[in-house]
């Protein structure tokens, strides 16, 4: 009886054990996907420092220290987080670590297939791709006159060179009808929040015409599609 109750307590245990491992195998998966995007904003942020381009340039695999010094745009209180940026970016395969110096005595990041399709003169370059599908619901966050000089930029970008394009913002669109009240409401908190915090605003349609105007675009096309967002086309 004893021996009975012995191997009983033993396979509670088992199945506990095994219970409290898929636990937390399915936590981990659910953390995954809950910060799945930092992996996409690590990936941003090495493009706005450059650094698929920077370690391009060097020509070998470029140490920490060589990379923090070779990034014009890393601001000196940022140095001692590139470390754990990379570390994201390497665990996600866009760089790798290869030995490096005269007796392979250092270690050094050095692209992949993946970061090769980020440099600036890769004519297979993502890098725009990614870049609007990151920063598309930005103009808010900006005055009327720097909207403008981002808008110009933008349409720089998709007209150089005989390209044909259009620009794609995802943003709020004050006083729309389609609008319910709550929907109202937040569109105006959040055009506070605009205010207070930075130096943009949330506009109406006249307003966002008269920014495409300036910045030299010729139509527009609104689409209140995404609840208090909407989609707006432009075109040179």
């Amino acid at each position: 009886m004893e021996r009975l109750r012995s191997f009983t307590h033993l396979n509670i245990d088992l199945v506990d054990e095994e219970n409290a491992t898929e636990l937390l195998h399915a936590q981990a998966h659910v953390w995954n996907h809950i910060f799945s995007f930092i992996n996409s904003w690590s990936l941003k942020c090495a493009i706005q420092l450059g650094i698929p381009d920077t370690i391009h340039s060097y020509g070998k695999p470029i140490t920490l220290s060589q990379l923090i010094s070779s990034l014009p745009h890393l601001h000196p209180k940022k140095t001692p987080h590139l470390y754990r940026l990379m570390r994201i970016l390497v665990h996600s395969g866009f760089f790798s670590i290869q030995k490096t110096g005269k007796n392979d005595e250092e270690e050094g990041y050095a692209l992949t297939d993946a970061s090769k399709l980020l440099l600036k003169d890769n004519p297979f370059s993502v890098t725009p791709f990614l870049m609007s599908m990151l920063d598309p619901w930005i103009l808010h966050d900006w005055s009327d006159e720097e909207s403008v000089k981002i808008l110009k930029k933008c349409k720089e970008a998709i007209t150089g060179k005989g390209n044909k394009g259009k620009v794609i913002i995802i943003d709020m669109m004050m006083e729309n009808k389609k609008g319910d009240e709550e929907t109202i409401e937040t569109q105006l908190f959040f055009d506070m929040l605009m205010m207070v915090l930075v130096t943009g605003k949330e506009r109406n349609e006249k307003e966002w015409a008269k920014l495409f105007s300036d910045a030299g675009f010729r139509n527009y096309k609104i689409t209140p599609i995404l609840g208090l967002r909407s989609l707006i086309e432009v075109y040179p």
